[in-house]
C-alpha cells in the first residue's frame, strides 16, 4: 500500500515481543522496507504458476527467483528474514501444469539460494487433507533445515482438521487472519477465507482464551466504528 511505511512508522513496539512482517514484491520494495527498524521479516509471493506470478508481481518465475536472491542480499545486509511464500502451492486454477512434483522442485531451487523460512500457500483454496499430506510427506523428506509454514485459506468448517493434519505432519509455521477475514478473489467457493487467528491460538494455546476473546471483541468494535 501506498501508506505503509507511515502505518509502520508510527507504531509503539516498546519491548513488545512482536515482530512485524512487509510483504514486497520487487527490489525497490524491500530497500524501502529494509531501512525501517520495526520490521524484522520481508515476505516475498512466488508463485509455481507462470501465470498467477506475472499477474500478481508482472514478472516470470524466473526473474522472480533473481528478486528472491537479492531480496535475501538485502535482509542479509539489514540484520532481517526473508520469508518467501510458495504461492499455488495446492492447485492451480489456470490451467498450468501442477502436481506434487513442481512444488518440490521449485521449493528445492529456493534451498539452493539459502532461503531458510518458506511458507506454501493455498492461494485459492484449493488444499485438501490429501493435497496437504502427500505434499507435506514430500517436502519434508529432504527439508529437515528449514522453517517451513502454511498460509492457508480455509472454509469454517473445516479449519481445525486441516491444523490438525499439517501439525502432525511437521509444520510449525502458520499464518492467520482475526475472524478469518480477507481470502483470494481466485478462491473456487466465496465461504474460504483466510485461516481465523482466534481459532490458532485456541488450538495451541487452549489456556490463553480469555485473552483471545478480548482480542476479538476489539477488533470487531474496530471495524464497526
Amino acid at each position: 500500500m501506498a501508506d505503509s511505511q507511515q502505518v509502520v512508522e508510527e507504531l509503539v513496539m516498546g519491548n513488545s515481543s512482536t515482530k512485524l512482517l512487509a510483504i514486497v514484491a520487487n527490489e525497490r520494495g524491500a530497500i524501502e522496507a529494509s531501512q525501517n527498524n520495526n520490521i524484522s521479516y520481508l515476505g516475498f509471493p512466488f508463485s509455481i504458476s507462470e501465470t498467477f506470478q506475472l499477474k500478481n508481481t508482472n514478472s516470470t518465475r524466473i526473474q522472480s527467483l533473481e528478486t528472491v536472491k537479492k531480496m535475501h542480499e538485502i535482509c542479509e545486509k539489514n540484520n532481517q528474514e526473508l520469508v518467501v511464500y510458495l504461492s499455488m502451492a495446492f492447485g492451480n486454477p489456470y490451467g498450468d501444469e501442477w502436481n506434487a512434483e513442481i512444488v518440490v522442485e521449485w521449493l528445492d531451487k529456493l534451498k539452493e539460494l539459502s532461503i531458510k523460512k518458506i511458507s506454501l500457500a493455498d492461494t485459492t483454496g484449493m488444499a485438501t487433507n490429501q493435497s496437504l499430506t502427500e505434499i507435506g510427506r514430500k517436502i519434508f523428506v529432504n527439508s529437515r533445515d528449514l522453517e517451513l509454514g502454511l498460509h492457508l485459506h480455509t472454509k469454517t468448517e473445516e479449519w481445525k482438521e486441516k491444523i490438525e493434519i499439517t501439525n502432525k505432519i511437521g509444520y510449525r509455521r502458520f499464518d492467520g487472519a482475526i475472524l478469518g477475514y480477507g481470502g483470494c478473489p481466485m478462491a473456487q467457493d466465496e465461504l474460504v477465507g483466510n485461516m481465523p487467528m482466534e481459532n490458532l491460538l485456541r488450538f495451541f494455546d487452549v489456556s490463553n482464551r480469555e485473552t483471545i476473546d478480548e482480542i476479538k471483541e476489539k477488533f470487531l468494535e474496530l471495524i464497526e466504528n
